[in-house]
């Protein structure tokens, strides 16, 4: 299978591959031929997503990287090493999260804050700084971000959870600015887009509450689809641009 999807002949990278999402969006990518090489801060988690997606996706190229994304050299070392290993790198997803609320606006903890703005800005700062050279080379560089909609939409509880996303979200337009600019008259080649959620939902989520509704959810597999579907579009058509998996808040 490997190399024959309508991926065939792209690397891609996935920041934060362990998790549910990750695992999802590893096995999507590799179904539809790319070339995938997951990091993770968790070598174990890492390693059983990648052994999963390779497993199932008979044959295809997945390797895994144990990276600390909060250590700009080490992820300016990850970008080189992709490029230098495999002779291009044509995506990155970003699939780095983690969430902390509160009851009230009043009760909002800053240490809250300290924690997202490392997981949620920090990473997409790092991920983009070391990445975007290579995904400018490319002919179908793609960076995609995952957000969610209470970036643009706010409750009294999620202020530094929204916060960070949104700041994520406009550093994200900066670099789609960029690739804009390296485009000249003829339009962008490469994008950076952002793909909106509510929340994200999996099989273990709803095994452990099979009567819970997950209302506008959207699962990890869906989302995966809507991930690979990017690079189905025109750099121009998805670079700085959100696409909602979800209604618009």
């Amino acid at each position: 299978m490997a190399g024959n999807g309508a991926l065939g002949g792209a690397v891609i990278a996935v920041a934060g591959a362990g998790g549910p999402a990750g695992r999802a969006t590893l096995l999507r990518l590799a179904e539809a031929g790319a070339t995938v090489v997951g990091a993770d801060n968790d070598a174990q988690r890492l390693s059983e997503a990648v052994d999963a997606a390779r497993y199932a996706a008979g044959g295809a190229t997945v390797t895994g990287d144990t990276v600390d994304l909060l250590d700009l050299k080490a992820t300016h070392e990850w970008a080189a090493s992709i490029e230098r290993n495999f002779g291009r790198v044509d995506g990155l997803v970003h699939l780095v999260g983690g969430w902390r609320g509160s009851e009230t606006f009043t009760r909002t903890s800053l240490d809250d804050w300290d924690f997202l703005e490392l997981l949620l800005i920090r990473t997409v700062q790092h991920t983009s700084l070391a990445f975007h050279e290579a995904l400018q080379r490319s002919s179908r560089g793609r960076y995609v971000l995952i957000s969610a909609a209470g970036a643009s939409k706010p409750t009294a509880g999620n202020a530094a959870y929204a916060a960070a996303k949104a700041a994520a979200e406009a550093w994200t337009l900066a670099m789609a600015d960029y690739f804009r600019k390296a485009g000249g008259p003829d339009g962008p080649t490469s994008a950076a887009t952002i793909l909106v959620v509510k929340a994200l939902v999996h099989d273990a989520m709803r095994a452990e509450r099979p009567h819970a509704k997950f209302a506008g959810f959207t699962d990890v597999k869906d989302l995966a689809d809507a991930i690979v579907d990017v690079w189905n579009k025109p750099a121009a058509e998805v670079n700085g641009n959100r696409l909602w998996l979800t209604e618009k808040p």
